[in-house]
């Protein structure tokens, strides 16, 4: 490209952006950063914004992409009409011409640089055509073989010189583009080259003034800085000595202070050993030992020491909580070797340390329980203390266990328990220990158990004071010496288990993550993780699990006595079931004082013990109560029904428990039906019959049942009077509530059975719905026993009777009588303890066995009344022959026939039984359906009768006569005159009217 002429300034001012989007700009950057020689300098000299306006001249030799722009020409045609003409714009023209101009030549300039452009680049492509693009590959060499072949093919010497002048002609074409290329250039290059010289020319100024300034500041330094720099080095020589001089201080101190250490944690003063390594501690965490190779060690040694103390510490404290029950266990033997007996109530049992005892027991601790809350160990020493308490427990019990076998399986036992009881080892040496508890008697095994009641006590209330005395160490030391010291120490403490347990997470981690991951952001997580908890909520929080652990430690030997407890227990469980009630209840009782004392110490619900000592008593129920059915089974099988004597014992018991002679109406409509379940248990004397206190707490809990009760007094009163002035006066009957029940064998056990199942309802309040459904199975059962036997008739197979009679079915109708009205009672008693979710059921299962009971006592009386019905029946088939013989003329009798005076003597002997063992109510409804059927049985077979004579007739009137008058006896609830008025009576009036009238 060939130079262009110098421009104006102006011209190259107004478009920079045109100058911005330069090619050629592009081009220069592209060369400098492929290492030309000059790439470097020229691209420095055309980025110098210092340049002045007119180096910027040869920036537009080369471009070629400024936009032409397009003018509509003006128009010099005037408006038509218009006057106006062209000097009228000269002051226009004259302003703009200089602009204009500037915009033509920039027009022009860039036709040209586009001309030009395109013939250098027709030149370049002419020249690629004439030169072969081999010659222009980067990797052209001719020493390389190939290369060689492919630009010299031919061997002749004439090919050579013809490809010689190629080659020549090739460099020709070559050189002369190059040569072209350069003198568009030239301009530009020379003008760089000038700035170079004249940038080198400042620089070799610059480096003198350089070197003037040095020699100045090494004058200046001489002169005037150098004392004061030496001042100063001297300052820092001293300082440095001063530092290690500290750093040795130091060194002797931390030496010093690791040999006083050893010193303090031989002779166990373990304050002192501690606040030396608090001392060290904080030497380590910080950066005073940093470096020190001779101390590297010295983490270690602290570990050592820490462990040491800590193992001191826990040594001491286990010896003061755990060794001083040791004499109480020893005491508690030797007592039970003298005297085996001890009060029910369990006074005396409970063991205390006094107020002098308790504030030594807390002196001894203090140092301890500070030196283990600074280690932050006080948590793990009461989990290896609640261990070591739950293992001195079970040693304790096992060994007083042992040892008061000896004493109490010398004395003499029940013959029930010796035979069958003790069971010997295989080999015949002596019995096992679960065997010898088995061999025990029940009273010598309630004696062990409140020996071993005595023992757990005596540990608990050693634990419970080592338990208050921590939580007081720890909780109420306000105003105390060492109040400052233990919030200090819990500080510590719970500092030290912060990071501990961080150090463990850290590891964990580390643990877990892979090994690219780097530790120094896990630190850092687990850094941010705890930002947010003061020193004051961690405090909180190690103060809040020691006392969890304190606690418990203290609930664990409560869980283990509990244990060792229920595991003696389950050794007689095969035993327990076959006691007696008063028995079984010795072991329940004391089992539950066991169960309250160590809960209310521990202070939490054990549901071990709980569960076995429940088991054993349903297993007691169940047994006492298959015993029960067995029993009642062989009584009603062996049952002859007939009447005896009632006992004071069992009149005591239904009195007692039933009702009282001194309840009143008034007393009955106050109580209500549901009475507190916190009844009290009625107590039995020594010969079976309620003690007075009994009879007066059964006063105050009668219930309201009375209007379901079918009784009247005055009624009750008069069937006593009769009963007894009938010649009865010598047997004695039951009485509920003033009336007066005729009894068998089998009606009194019953009796004594729900006497027990009550005092074992009341006795065990746990298993009251238990209670309460065997019951019901042993009422179902008599009831329906005696169903079969008496109505049934199966006591003729089984208790050997001729026949049913009257008699027997009578005093089945009073058992069972009696039975129905003491069950609305029975329920009540029975339910005061079972909880509300279950009363409803309970409720509809009692209630349906006294409907049973109910309909069973109609059909006794409806078989009663069936009785004299076929009777009845039996005597009317032989009628005939007898109205056959009235008809006879030589029958000359006046007397009642055979058939009036049998029917009516049996009437009258049913009547006699009836009045002397049934209550006067019901012998009322029993004949009102016997008069009924005399009434319709005797009237129809009378009136099919064929009379055929007037003395036959006269017999018939005799015998209405005194079949009627019989009627007229017999007990009725009727109103009508005369009494038992009926079909009868019609039948005489209508046939015999004038007989009556005469």
């Amino acid at each position: 490209m060939d130079s262009q002429p110098s421009r104006s300034s102006g011209r190259f001012e107004s478009s920079p952006s045109t100058i911005n989007n330069t090619p050629f700009l592009t081009k220069s950057i592209s060369d400098a950063s492929s290492g030309s020689p000059h790439s470097q300098s020229l691209a420095s000299i055309l980025n110098n914004p210092h340049a002045g306006k007119s180096d910027g001249f040869w920036w537009w030799s080369t471009s070629s992409s400024i936009p032409t722009p397009d003018f509509l020409p003006l128009s010099t045609l005037p408006k038509p009409g218009s006057e106006t003409r062209v000097p009228d714009f000269q002051s226009y023209l004259s302003s703009i011409s200089d602009a204009y101009a500037r915009f033509h030549d920039i027009q022009q300039h860039a036709r040209f640089e586009s001309l030009e452009d395109q013939d250098d680049q027709n030149a370049l492509v002419a020249c690629l055509k004439e030169v072969p693009a081999l010659y222009f590959k980067e990797d052209f060499e001719l020493e390389d073989g190939a290369t060689f072949k492919a630009a010299c093919p031919f061997r002749t010497t004439a090919e050579n010189l013809v490809t010689q002048e190629k080659l020549s002609q090739y460099l020709d074409v070559v050189e002369l583009h190059l040569v072209r290329e350069i003198s568009l250039r030239s301009n530009s290059f020379f003008e760089a080259q000038g700035q170079l010289e004249d940038l080198n020319s400042k620089i070799v100024v610059g480096c003198d003034r350089i070197r003037e300034l040095k020699e100045t500041i090494k004058l200046l330094d001489d002169n005037l800085v150098g004392s004061a720099r030496k001042v100063q080095e001297l300052n820092v020589q001293r300082s440095e000595l001063i530092s290690h001089q500290d750093k040795l201080n130091l060194i002797l101190y931390v030496n010093q202070a690791l040999s006083t250490l050893k010193l303090l944690v031989a002779s166990a003063d373990c304050a002192g050993a501690l606040d030396v390594i608090d001392d060290l501690q904080h030497l380590l965490d910080g950066d005073e030992l940093a470096g020190l190779h001779c101390f590297r060690h010295v983490r270690d040694q602290l570990a050592a020491s820490i462990d040491s103390i800590n193992s001191i510490l826990s040594a001491e404290f286990m010896r003061i909580s755990i060794h001083g029950a040791g004499n109480v266990d020893a005491l508690s033997t030797s007592k039970f070797k003298v005297q085996t007996t001890i009060s029910m109530n369990g006074e005396g049992h409970e063991v205390k340390l006094d107020e002098e005892d308790t504030y030594n027991l807390r002196d001894r601790l203090l140092p301890f329980v500070i030196g283990l809350l600074r280690t932050a160990k006080l948590p793990a020493v009461l989990r290896i203390y609640r261990d070591t308490l739950t293992a001195d427990m079970k040693t304790a019990i096992k060994m007083a266990v042992e040892e008061l076998l000896r004493v109490l399986g010398a004395q003499p036992m029940d013959s029930d328990f010796v035979a069958g009881e003790r069971a010997v080892d295989a080999d015949g040496g002596s019995s096992s220990l679960a065997s010898r508890l088995r061999s025990l008697s029940p009273e010598c095994f309630v004696h062990l158990l409140k020996a071993v009641f005595l023992i757990v006590q005596a540990h608990l209330a050693q634990a419970s004071e080592l338990k208050r005395a921590i939580e007081w160490i720890l909780c109420h030391l306000d105003g105390h010496y060492a109040a400052d010291s233990v919030a200090a120490a819990i500080a510590l403490g719970a500092a030290a288990s912060e990071t501990a347990h961080e150090t463990a997470d850290q590891v964990n981690s580390s643990l877990q993550l892979s090994v690219q991951r780097n530790s120094a952001k896990v630190s850092s997580a687990h850094g941010n993780g705890n930002d947010g908890i003061t020193p004051s909520t961690l405090s909180r929080n190690f103060r809040a699990d020691v006392l969890r652990e304190n606690a418990e430690a203290l609930f664990a030997a409560c869980d283990a006595a509990h244990g060792r407890w229920a595991k003696i227990l389950g050794v007689r469980s095969p035993i327990h079931p076959r006691l007696r009630l008063q028995e079984f209840l010795n072991i329940y009782n004391v089992t539950q004082e066991f169960i309250t004392a160590t809960e209310k110490i521990g202070g939490r619900l054990s549901y071990s013990i709980r569960g076995t000592l429940q088991s054993q008593a349903k297993a007691f129920i169940d047994f006492q109560h298959e015993s029960r059915m067995a029993k009642m089974r062989a009584i009603l099988d062996q049952e002859n029904w007939a009447e005896i004597d009632v006992p004071d014992e069992f009149q005591a018991i239904v009195t007692s428990l039933f009702c009282s002679e001194s309840e009143t109406l008034e007393l009955a409509d106050e109580v209500s039906a549901d009475i507190a379940p916190s009844s009290p248990k009625m107590v039995l004397g020594s010969d079976g019959s309620p003690t007075a206190e009994a009879r007066l707490q059964k006063i105050s809990q009668n219930a309201e049942h009375t209007d379901s009760i079918p009784r009247l007094e005055s009624t009750a009163q008069s069937n006593e009077t009769n009963s007894r002035e009938r010649g009865k006066s010598s047997t004695r009957l039951l009485f509920f509530r003033g009336v007066g029940y005729h009894m068998v064998n089998c009606g009194l056990i019953l009796v004594k059975m729900l006497s027990e199942c009550i005092e074992m309802n009341n006795s065990l309040p746990g298993l009251s719905s238990e209670v309460v459904h065997r019951v019901v199975e042993i009422l179902k059962l008599f009831n329906t026993r005696t169903c079969q036997l008496v109505l049934g008739a199966g006591a003729m197979q089984v208790s050997g009777l001729k026949s049913i009679t009257s008699k027997h079915l009578a005093l089945a109708s009073q058992v069972i009588s009696f039975t129905y009205t003491i069950i609305p009672e029975l329920k009540r008693i029975l339910l005061l303890r079972v909880p509300e979710t279950r009363k409803g059921l309970l409720i509809l299962e009692v209630d349906r066995v006294a409907q049973d009971y109910k309909v069973h006592r109609d059909e006794i009386h409806s078989k009663l009344v069936q009785i004299m019905r076929e009777r009845l029946l039996v005597h009317l088939r032989g009628l005939p022959q007898i109205v056959e013989s009235w008809n006879r003329p030589e029958n000359t009798d006046t007397q009642p026939s055979q058939f009036a005076r049998s029917i009516t003597k049996e009437v009258g002997l049913l009547q006699r039984v009836l009045s002397r063992t049934l209550h006067e109510l019901d012998v009322q409804a029993i004949f009102r359906q016997v008069v009924i059927i005399f009434h319709s049985q005797i009237s129809e077979a009378f009136s099919h009768l064929g009379i055929s004579s007037p003395h036959a007739k006269k017999r018939m009137y005799c015998d209405v006569q005194h079949i009627l008058a019989c009627i007229r006896s017999l007990p009725s609830d009727s109103k009508s005159n005369p009494p038992n008025w009926g079909q009868l009576d019609e039948f005489v009036a209508k046939n015999f009217g004038e007989e009556v009238g005469q």
